[in-house]
């Protein structure tokens, strides 16, 4: 698939208000994110609570939460990132779209970046699974506290809220958001307010604002310190779904929603936790729940059930943008792409997608069983994302807002520090189910990999039986009374090299011996920004009497609806009939072989994806009355 680009520009204003895309960022970007307390200090407690914990590890401890959340989240996601963006787009593949150029003195770089990309994408993919299970186990987990009895149906429980979340992902991002965030809103209220009530159980706790006191405690435990490190992280769960979902509301109400709302509750909650723990050290056991009274646990177990909830649409919904920038980009198959906003393109529903990630999270609620088994498996994924973005950000600042390499390595290096200390944390659990997202990266590493790989080898192999289009046409034209039949009406032949006569040109001209009067030779590209301007949409190219040349090009964020572009098209004063015209497809039946550039192994599987992919006419939009399909063999 050809890629083009063009400079980053401003995300365009919201279709709607601010106020109300803030509200909904509420309860879609940050709902990960805001379920974080559930476990995080809980987690990080552990390790240093065998013999009891100290004033100095508690206030340690919060200090370290408060500013992961400054550094990671404020700084680099929500007041950077958020500004790196693909035409109001974001993510990873984003910005891999930004940064990849075509030209002679750039190779290397293009496939270095390229690899980050797949790396980013795949770490991402695998969290878009992990973080729904263990979001949704440890608010259920909060049952033991008011209903001991139903400890053994927390499982089936578990699963039958993950199997109704994802039933209603095909209602859109929109219909979710609109219902998810005032739930979302009130459950960071209560959270603010449960910290503000126990914060004057010790009022020391506020010493957690003073950096010596995180670095105090990581100097002080050491090896211990690290451990407890790779806990803390879970504080920062849902960040990188955050710029994933920057098309999903734009950025300005996603910062409005952080500085306004989150982050202060956040705050506020690991301070009151860290208080309660310090005058009741027994409450390490579940300082979150512990905080609320007897008469309200059922119902703060309740809302945090429904936050869980929420909380894994910010990945769910990021994985879908994810996956379609990775389909435009030529790293995955075509799959159905659903749009369920008229009015918000990033706003889509990918069925296939969302069916592999809830056998996913269904195999992991089952195979850990508890929030505590699978926390073991967190981070890794998150962290790994979080420091591929972090060097892709470096050469996006170096190429798109032409940083001098000193000043972006002054601004980048220390995050990228802190990151990588955050990744050796995580890698310390790599063998108490630190290696899950390890295999799930590999497995879609090699996905698309194998898929971008193979598309190359088939396109290079097939060139060789390539003929010229303008040779085809003068060939055609010379033959005079052995010319072939000529009928009326139009035919499209779709391919991906105008200078070419397609395969099914010339199997319909072998097998059918006819030549419409009209030859539309089309080719869809997708430019390396979401949406292409009108001006750039089209270029048409009359060859001869019969024969023209049609391009459409489509940005990666938008459905490739070829019968819309084309009905545009005749407006614009290409003439046919579309009740005429018949568009032809070539179907490729493709033969493993062992020599043919890739392991065996490895042509099974891109075999298995090209058999997958989504048929050209309903991804296309192409009319099903209309459609031709003439078949041919390849060994890849």
């Amino acid at each position: 698939m050809v890629q083009e680009h063009s400079a980053t520009s401003e995300a365009a204003p919201p279709p709607k208000g601010l106020l109300p895309l803030a509200l909904g960022s509420v309860g879609v970007v940050y709902g990960d994110i805001g379920t974080s307390p559930l476990y995080a200090f809980r987690e990080a407690l552990k390790p240093i609570s065998v013999d009891g914990v100290t004033h100095f590890e508690v206030v340690g401890v919060i200090s370290l939460m408060i500013w992961s959340l400054t550094i990671i989240v404020t700084l680099k996601y929500v007041l950077f990132l958020l500004r790196a963006d693909n035409e109001g787009e974001g993510g990873t593949l984003s910005l891999l779209a930004l940064l990849a150029r075509k030209g002679p003195h750039k190779t290397s770089k293009t496939g270095f970046l390229v690899v980050l990309g797949l790396i980013g994408a795949a770490l991402f993919l695998g969290d878009s699974m992990i973080t729904p299970a263990l979001s949704v186990l440890s608010a259920v987990e909060g049952l033991k506290l008011v209903a001991p009895q139903l400890y053994t149906y927390i499982l089936p429980i578990s699963a039958g809220i993950l199997v109704g979340l994802f039933a209603i992902q095909s209602r859109g991002t929109e219909a979710v958001a609109r219902f998810f965030g005032p739930i979302t809103a009130l459950w960071f209220v209560i959270m603010a307010l449960g910290g503000i009530i126990h914060i004057s159980d010790d009022l020391s706790i506020f010493a957690a604002f003073n950096p010596y006191h995180a670095v105090a405690f990581l100097v002080s435990e050491r090896f211990i310190g690290v451990v407890v490190l790779g806990a803390v992280f879970l504080t920062v769960t849902g960040a990188e779904a955050l710029y994933a979902d920057l098309g999903h509301f734009g950025r300005k109400p996603i910062q409005l929603a952080w500085f306004a709302l989150v982050f202060p509750a956040l705050v506020l909650n690991y301070l009151g936790q860290g208080a309660l723990v310090l005058k009741h050290p027994e409450a390490a056991t579940d300082p979150f729940f512990l905080m609320f009274p007897d008469w309200s646990r059922l119902p703060i177990v309740i809302l945090a059930t429904a936050a869980t909830i929420i909380a894994s649409q910010a990945v769910i919904t990021g994985a879908f943008s994810l996956v379609r920038q990775a389909i435009h980009l030529g790293l995955l198959p075509r799959l159905q792409i659903l749009f369920t906003s008229e009015t918000h393109t990033g706003q889509i529903y990918l069925p296939a997608v969302n069916t592999v990630l809830l056998i996913g999270v269904l195999a992991l609620v089952f195979s850990f069983g508890s929030s505590e088994a699978l926390a073991t498996a967190y981070g890794i994924s998150v962290t790994g994302a979080m420091v591929v973005t972090t060097i892709m950000a470096f050469q996006f600042l170096r190429e798109r807002w032409h940083w001098s390499v000193p000043a972006a390595t002054v601004v980048l290096a220390p995050l990228l520090v802190v990151e990588l200390i955050f990744l050796g944390a995580n890698m310390l659990k790599i063998f108490d189910g630190g290696y899950i997202p390890v295999l799930f990266a590999i497995a879609f590493t090699l996905i698309m990999w194998t898929w971008r790989t193979g598309t190359d080898l088939l396109s290079s192999k097939t060139r060789h039986a390539d003929v010229p289009l303008g040779s085809f046409i003068d060939a055609i034209e010379r033959k005079g009374e052995h010319s072939p039949v000529m009928v009326q009406g139009t035919a499209i032949f779709l391919t991906s090299d105008p200078e070419t006569a397609p395969a099914a040109l010339l199997h319909n001209l072998k097998h059918n011996h006819v030549l419409h009067e009209r030859n539309i030779i089309l080719t869809i590209r997708t430019v390396g920004h979401p949406r292409a301007s009108i001006e750039e949409r089209f270029k048409v190219e009359k060859v001869s009497d019969h024969f023209s040349r049609v391009e459409i090009r489509f940005g990666f964020m938008e459905s490739q609806n070829v019968s819309k572009a084309l009905a545009s098209l005749r407006r614009g004063g290409l003439k046919f009939d579309i009740m005429s015209t018949s568009f032809y497809l070539g179907r490729r039946k493709l033969v493993p072989d062992a020599k043919s550039g890739m392991p065996i192994w490895q042509d099974h599987l891109f075999i298995v994806l090209a058999n997958a992919a989504a048929d050209p006419s309903d991804y296309f939009h192409l009319p099903a009355n209309r459609v031709v399909e003439l078949g041919s063999q390849v060994i890849i």
